[in-house]
């Protein structure tokens, strides 16, 4: 996929020509008259999404025009690798190094294809966007949101808690991090009930997956990532209609994967910590039931609403975790609710976060490279949604109303109030296709979030 990207331009390189609709009679003014007369031939308007191959001397191309809206989102040029010849291209544009990345980073993508059980043919054009250093930035990103939809479109069948456990191995392995993972009976035995209690039904065993690295000295990020490998609902059964996609359970495990490999394959001045509770909600004699009342990390004990809302059940015992090293800042990554898809549709990622710098900062960061988040709000009146008889607190209220916002308290319970968070409620699916973005597996907010921490820590 990144070998779509060149790091020099070659000598019979064809030019890409970003150009709006207001240029285009300006364009053919400055053009030869067979290139001016060409284009006017086509039609060609330089409508977004839309291309001309300018046709030069000896059957070559003299460049390609290329429609684009607004300017150097990532998906500006996306759809141009489908659209052209294979060969050697480079940019003709001014765009800012920061543009260039975004573009060369859309280019990368639009050859994403997930091949593990079906091969396909990717686009051929080889781009050189302006400079090397533009080149190895997106060629990072690239592989960092692949990962994430590689994960994630791996079906159950080859993405359970063990297989999570060896992605993150190998990723521990290439960066030379340390890595504990807490398996079965063991996360009874070392303080993750919770944990267990929700993956026990399983043939699969629970694990708790603890990667580190960085120097200790420096400032603590933790990232925890939901790992549901797959949901049936558990005794409070999905239909199968909501159960079709529960392979993307595991989607903010994902997200959190791509985002520590992120952090170590560009040396971020950080303590990194990344807890994955990797389980299967399934359905056994020893599921765990509606009523149940369940034992947690942190103490607070969970009365069992339904099941199907497990995703922060398991993250209670890693955020309690993670909250123990008071980390400089966590984040959270997790396919929570349906009531976020409800309120904000499929594309755009809910963040509720307890600090306004952090919250701020991750909005700023997601509008400047284009991945953009919505806050939405911790609303404490509605903590009494599920305030619990019988325990501390119940993992979810019978009133239709609300249910990203509750369940994002749900969180924060476990959370101490002086250490900055973020949670992000995730759909982790793209469902209609689009430039560099296939139908499937998706990295929503990734980006944004790499962004923000890159300015807090990096500077």
């Amino acid at each position: 996929m990144d070998d779509l990207l060149r790091n020099e331009c070659d000598n019979d390189s064809i030019a890409i020509v970003p150009i709006g609709s207001d240029r285009v009679e300006e364009w053919r003014a400055n053009a030869s008259p067979e290139a001016a007369a060409w284009v006017g031939r086509t039609g060609f308007s330089a409508k977004p999404g839309s291309t001309c191959l300018v046709p030069g001397r000896g059957g070559r191309l003299a460049c390609v025009l290329a429609g684009v809206g607004a300017g150097d989102d990532p998906w500006a040029l996306a759809h141009v690798p489908e659209a052209i010849p294979a060969g050697a291209y480079h940019l003709d544009l001014k765009w800012s190094s920061r543009g260039l990345e975004r573009t060369a980073l859309g280019w990368a993508l639009a050859a994403y294809r997930f091949e593990r059980y079906k091969k396909a043919t990717p686009p051929a054009a080889l781009l050189f966007p302006g400079s090397a250093a533009a080149a190895d930035t997106a060629r990072g990103q690239a592989r960092a949101v692949a990962r994430v939809r590689d994960l994630i479109n791996t079906p159950a069948s080859d993405m359970m808690p063990k297989d999570l456990a060896a992605t993150v191995a190998d990723l521990a392995a290439g960066h030379g991090a340390e890595l504990r993972v807490v398996t079965g009976e063991a996360l009874l035995d070392q303080g993750y009930p919770a944990i267990h209690a929700v993956g026990r039904a399983s043939v699969h065993r629970p694990r708790l997956i603890d990667l580190a690295w960085g120097d200790s000295r420096a400032p603590r990020l933790t990232l925890v990532g939901k790992g549901v490998c797959f949901d049936s609902g558990g005794l409070d059964i999905k239909p199968a209609s909501g159960m079709r996609l529960m392979k993307k359970d595991m989607g903010g495990a994902a997200h959190a994967i791509g985002l520590a490999d992120l952090v170590m394959s560009t040396a971020l001045p950080v303590r990194l910590r990344l807890l994955v509770p990797a389980v299967e909600n399934a359905i056994a004699g020893n599921a765990y039931r509606p009523g149940d009342v369940i034992p947690t990390r942190k103490g607070l004990t969970i009365e069992v609403e339904n099941t199907d809302a497990e995703g922060r059940i398991v993250l209670s015992d890693a955020l309690a975790d993670g909250a123990a090293d008071a980390p400089d800042l966590m984040i959270d990554f997790a396919t929570l609710t349906g009531a976020a898809r409800v309120a904000l549709g499929t594309d755009l990622p809910a963040m509720f976060s307890n600090d306004e710098a952090v919250a701020g900062g991750i909005a700023d960061a997601g509008r400047d490279v284009h991945d953009e988040v919505w806050r939405m709000p911790l609303h404490a009146p509605y903590r009494e949604l599920i305030e619990s008889g019988v325990a501390d607190i119940m993992n979810g209220t019978s009133q239709p109303y609300g249910g990203a916002i509750t369940a994002a308290l749900f969180l924060q319970a476990f959370v101490p109030d002086e250490i900055p968070w973020a949670h992000f409620d995730i759909m982790a699916w793209t469902t209609r296709a689009k430039p560099a973005r296939p139908v499937g597996g998706e990295a929503m907010a990734l980006r944004a979030v790499f962004e923000f921490i890159e300015r807090r820590y990096r500077a």
